[in-house]
């Protein structure tokens, strides 16, 4: 009888020599079940790693970005996820004219806010460079429509924007929109940047803040980067066009510009 019983407790996969004992095969089957099981360290790290290594990317390479309003249509629409090129602008390059760019507005387009809750807002600003989220309100996206030593006045006696003295084709603005019902006429201080949305019935840009202290001039150092692909949703998926409606505009006059407001 004790040998039967022996016998059905012995695991079956185990040798039936000396060698193979009862302890030996126990010892086995733990290894080989904690082995292949599932480590919730292991997945932790990886996520961890991951979630790291898609911030640093995010940080100096390429964030989404979360369009949260329609003040860039039809180019870009309310819930489009965007993705911006950091590294456009990183290696001499500055935004050209019609570059659509995302900017900090703090001290061109908002007040210097006063800061929250410092945990809330790293977790938000964590949630916002994955695209999570919904950027911080002092982050715009706009088309640049004017650079540095430029006069950009509107309108001529055809109702256009003109660069330089040049009319521009603004084939990028919303249908039935006007190139501005604001008449302004400017000249961009070097190193600054005039910028407006392709909605202008529904953008709020450098027209709304010709009145403040940086006269509705976005500096060039403020400047995220270059919204080159529209990533979400997958119907959607595509580079950002470009446009040609710049490439008759001349360069500003050495001198600068004779007459003209400057911002």
């Amino acid at each position: 009888m004790d040998t039967e019983a022996q016998h059905t407790e012995r695991d079956p996969s185990s040798p039936t020599d000396s060698s193979g004992t009862e302890e030996g095969s126990r010892s086995a089957r733990v290894s080989d079940d904690s082995g292949h099981g599932p480590s919730w360290r292991r997945t932790g790290l990886v996520g961890g790693a991951c979630v790291a290594f898609l911030l640093l990317l995010s940080h100096f390479v390429i964030q989404p970005f979360l369009i949260p309003s329609g003040s860039m249509e039809p180019t870009l629409q309310v819930g489009d996820r965007i993705l911006v090129n950091k590294l456009a602008y990183r290696f001499g390059n500055e935004p050209a004219r019609g570059d659509v760019v995302v900017f900090d507005g703090t001290g061109s387009f908002v007040d210097e806010q006063p800061r929250g809750n410092p945990v809330t807002g790293l977790l938000h600003d964590g949630a916002a460079a994955l695209g999570l989220a919904e950027p911080d309100e002092t982050d715009f996206v706009k088309r640049v429509v004017g650079v540095g030593g430029d006069r950009v006045v509107c309108c001529d006696k055809d109702g256009r924007l003109t660069v330089n003295g040049v009319p521009v084709q603004e084939r990028y603005v919303m249908l039935g929109d006007q190139p501005s019902s604001v008449p302004f006429d400017i000249v961009v201080p070097q190193d600054r940047l005039w910028v407006m949305g392709d909605h202008r019935s529904q953008s709020s840009d450098s027209r709304d803040h010709l009145g403040s202290a940086g006269g509705g001039m976005v500096p060039v150092d403020k400047v995220v980067g270059r919204a080159d692909w529209i990533a979400w949703p997958f119907g959607r998926w595509s580079t950002v066009p470009g446009t040609d409606a710049f490439h008759a505009v001349p360069a500003p006059p050495a001198g600068g510009h004779g007459t003209g407001a400057h911002g």
